[in-house]
């Protein structure tokens, strides 16, 4: 369970970061969890996408995609949503106690 503190830094670390997932009109699919897996595996923080066309809201998107990953949710703010997944072999991030 993340800390406030700790949403707070990892919001920041996500402010530079590209969209990786957009989740669109097909909705959830083995292939997004795919991605979504290899994708916070190598980076530990990613955002993602709701499009218009998509009948889920970014929170059913962001709650669905993290549980199915194994991740939390760090923030949704309207279409879009920040994942995050501390790798345990290689932590790139070092999180704020």
């Amino acid at each position: 369970m993340l800390t406030s503190k700790q949403r707070a830094q990892l919001r920041a670390l996500a402010n530079p970061i590209d969209t990786v997932l957009m989740v669109g009109k097909g909705g959830f699919s083995e292939q997004l969890y795919k991605t979504a897996d290899e994708a916070i595996t190598a980076r530990e923080l990613i955002k993602g996408k709701v499009l218009e066309a998509c009948e889920y809201s970014a929170r059913e998107a962001a709650d669905t995609i993290a549980e199915q990953i194994g991740a939390d949710v760090v923030q949704v703010i309207g279409s879009k949503f920040i994942l995050y997944r501390r790798n345990k072999k290689d932590p790139k991030i070092k999180l704020v106690k």
